[in-house]
Order: C-alpha cells, then structure tokens, then sequence
C-alpha cells in the first residue's frame, strides 16, 4: 500500500467501517460520543473495535481500562511492535473491543518524525490485520482522536473511511468545523482519497437555550443531510459516568443522554445499509 491509496477493510460480504471521531477543539463531546457510540452500536448487536488514539487516555479509562492493567496500547501498534490482535482488551459490554492508550503515546509524535510512512502507520497495522483475517469480526472500527491536528490525527484519518464530527452547540461551532473540513479536503488530495464525512453530530445540546437551536440550525444550513438527526443533550449522567469507570449506558442506561446515542447508532447503522449493500 502506498501513501496515498488506503485499502478498504472487508468484512465477509461487507466492509468493516473504519470511522474516525474527530474535532480539533476540546470539551465537545468527543471521548464521550466515542465511547457510548461503540457501546450503542455494540448494545444493538454490531461487533466494534475502539481504538483509543488520545494520549489522555480517557476512553480507556471510561471502559474501565485502568492504566496499571494496559500491558499493551496503540503506541505499541503503531511502532509496529505488537498486532491490532495482540493489543486488543475484551471490555465489559459484549461485542466491544478496545485497544487503550498509554502515557508513551505523548511521545509518539516525535519518534515518527523521522519514520518511514510515519502518516500511514495506524493504517498499516489496520490493513495487516485485515490481511490475517483479525478484522473480520468487527462491523465498526472507531478511533476517538486526540483533540488537536497532530500526527496521530493525521493517522487517523489516512485509515479511516470516514470521520464523525461531535460538534458543541456553541457560537464559534462553525469556524472549527471550516478548519477540519480544510484539512479534511488536505488529506483526500495527498493520502486518503476515499475519506468521507460521515456526519456531524451535535453535542451538549439544550433545548432551553435559544444559541443551541440557532447554531443547530446554522449547521444543518451549511451542511444539510451530513448533520445527524439525532442530537446529545447537555446531561449531567453522561459526564459523571466516566469517573465510574463505565460508559453511561451502564452507568444509566434509562438516562436522555443513554438513549440519544442509541438513536445515534441506529441512524449510523441505517446510512450504512445503502453502502453496503452497493
């Protein structure tokens, strides 16, 4: 594979869905929508893998990963020491994988400077393991991105098929979202011609606030069908839950937040339905 043809993970008859979640701006949503999003669509029968790419660690942590139990991480993967397999952690919800990050990922960065293909590592481990046939029990593969336009971002995105937008229903929501659709449009052109958006969900949303139902509308302007019908709630259950070590439909399944990323999944699923079976 060269650096600028990305090869498309199969599934049986199917396509194993590699879907970055990305924003360059913190505090959107984006861990957390990685996170309940895998156990969403895991809860409605699909089997997924999470990667977790941030050096934070957070989805990790959210899993209920801790960071003493994290022998083996992505670092590991994209300095081609181990396999997506051999790095890979069963969690706590059936059908959901996760290969958690570790404090060495901070580092990442500076060591694949100087590496060969340093744009396409991720992407090289992912299609490897599609070739041993270790992909092919996945239906979704998610990458919860670091919360900046870094090289491992940049990884990220020359691997996955397409992105998934959280954007906060905020008065600046639309100028970062004009930047990542920019290096969204940078990326196709030099390495991954096949990327998509996928859609633009959006996050903390308040039905009371006037500003959420003006950018709502602003966005769903700009981008028409490419923004989710489905909309997160600001709810105060999905920010407790990860101090519990627990997606919040664990912690509180019955909870607005819960539910909406269960709607959220299920409009994934049925966007998927036409391309897969094309």
């Amino acid at each position: 594979m060269s650096d600028n043809v990305v090869t498309p993970l199969r599934r049986g008859n199917g396509t194993v869905q590699v879907i970055a979640v990305v924003n360059q701006k913190g505090g959107v949503g984006k861990t957390t929508t990685a996170i309940n999003l895998a156990t969403a669509l895991a809860a409605v029968g699909r089997q997924v893998l999470l990667i977790d790419l941030d050096p934070q660690g957070n989805a990790s942590t959210g899993l209920g990963i801790d960071r003493e139990s994290r022998t083996h991480s992505i670092y590991d993967v994209i300095s081609g020491d181990i396999t997506v397999d051999e790095a890979t952690f069963e969690t706590a919800i059936p059908g959901l994988c996760l290969i958690p990050s570790t404090v060495d990922l901070v580092g990442a960065e500076l060591e694949l400077v100087d590496v060969s293909r340093r744009s396409t590592r991720l992407s090289d481990a992912l299609d490897a393991a599609r070739r041993t046939g270790q992909l092919y029990r996945y239906d979704y593969v998610i990458i919860d991105c670091p919360p900046s336009l870094t090289l491992l971002t940049l990884n990220a995105l020359v691997a996955a098929g397409s992105i998934l937008v959280p954007l906060q229903c905020e008065f600046f929501a639309l100028e970062g979202l004009s930047m990542l659709l920019q290096t969204v449009r940078r990326v196709k052109v030099n390495f991954n011609p096949d990327l998509e958006i996928f859609g633009v969900v959006l996050t903390m949303f308040d039905r009371r606030n006037n500003l959420s139902h003006q950018v709502a509308a602003d966005v769903r302007g700009v981008l028409g069908n490419k923004v989710f019908e489905t909309v997160i709630p600001r709810n105060v259950r999905l920010s407790e839950a990860p101090s519990h070590g627990k997606p919040a439909l664990l912690y509180d399944f019955k909870c607005p937040g819960s539910q909406a990323y269960i709607q959220l999944a299920k409009e994934i699923i049925r966007r998927e339905k036409p391309r897969q079976a094309a």
